[in-house]
């Protein structure tokens, strides 16, 4: 089993994760093609220490307008420990779910930054408001 530190999966804290997309699993894929940066955006408390953690991907393939995206400010690709040479985007309309501390795909720590608050949480409030028009991925085991 592996231990996850708490800094690695506070929510905007940016790690890398072995994602999974939506089209992929649904191909039957169950392994991610490569590591990838996500940010860890909600992280559910569990008994037994066993949280749940939802992970939104990070790419640089530009996302088509009709997806819920984001495009990351270099300030704020400096903050999560990202490359700020590159145009990089957060997805936040399919996500990963994952357990703390069984997870096969999370990295452990250190996280590689985190973004601030002032930018991440409106996306947070935004997620949840569209939440019904999202998909995700259950990578729990």
């Amino acid at each position: 089993m592996r231990r996850e530190s708490r800094r690695t999966s506070r929510p905007h804290a940016s790690s890398g994760f072995l994602n999974l997309w939506v089209r992929e699993a649904e191909r039957g894929e169950t392994e991610g093609r490569k590591p990838r940066p996500v940010a860890v955006g909600v992280r559910i408390a569990r008994p037994k220490g066993e949280d749940l953690l939802v992970l939104f991907p990070i790419t640089s393939q530009p996302p088509s307008p009709d997806r819920f995206a984001v495009e990351i400010p270099e300030i704020e690709k400096r903050r999560a420990g990202l490359d700020a040479t590159l145009r990089l985007w957060i997805i936040l309309d399919e996500y990963n779910q994952d357990i703390l501390g069984r997870s096969f795909y999370l990295e452990p720590e250190p996280p590689l930054g985190r973004f601030g608050k002032a930018f991440f949480l409106p996306l947070m409030k935004e997620f949840i408001a569209r939440r019904a028009d999202t998909r995700g991925v259950n990578r729990r085991r």
